[in-house]
């Protein structure tokens, strides 16, 4: 499966927050996160991160078709975060999130370090950032009584 990533334009908003939106449902449902769960954004949100200056989104293409989209921004163009990165629940577990975050990663050789942020419980999710080279830091953050985020970073190789 070829897996390419192209950056977002004003144009793509509308299907980049249809993909979001459906790919964050089982997560909004099950943890009930109407607080950080970008399945319950609005497509001003979307609007945003493609527009800004130090970052943007990017779609995720498998085999020519539009399959997720992942946000990357950067504080100082050395400290790399990607916020959000999601893939539609049909095409989930194929291996298009890994070659999509080897993509990004390539796409930014300046980068010293690159964070990330995650539900806790979702084992998969974390599994698929320390198969990456991500480790969590320690930080956590309580989002409400059904689940927690755990930040990850990694460092770069000079």
């Amino acid at each position: 499966m070829e897996v390419r990533l192209k950056k977002a334009t004003e144009q793509d908003a509308n299907l980049i927050y249809d993909i979001q939106v459906k790919s964050f449902r089982p997560l909004l449902e099950q943890y009930k996160d109407y607080e950080t769960n970008p399945g319950y954004e609005t497509i001003h949100r979307v609007k945003e991160r493609i527009h800004n200056p130090n970052g943007g989104f990017y779609l995720i293409s498998a085999d020519d078709k539009v399959v997720g989209a992942i946000c990357v921004y950067w504080k100082e163009n050395e400290q790399f975060w990607i916020s959000p990165m999601f893939i539609l629940p049909v095409y989930q577990g194929k291996g298009i999130a890994q070659k999509s975050i080897n993509l990004i990663e390539e796409m930014f050789p300046q980068a010293k370090s690159w964070q990330l942020a995650t539900i806790m419980e979702e084992e998969r999710n974390c599994y698929l950032y320390e198969k990456m080279g991500y480790s969590k830091t320690g930080s956590t953050k309580r989002i409400n009584e059904y689940a927690n985020l755990v930040l990850y970073k990694k460092e770069c190789k000079s």
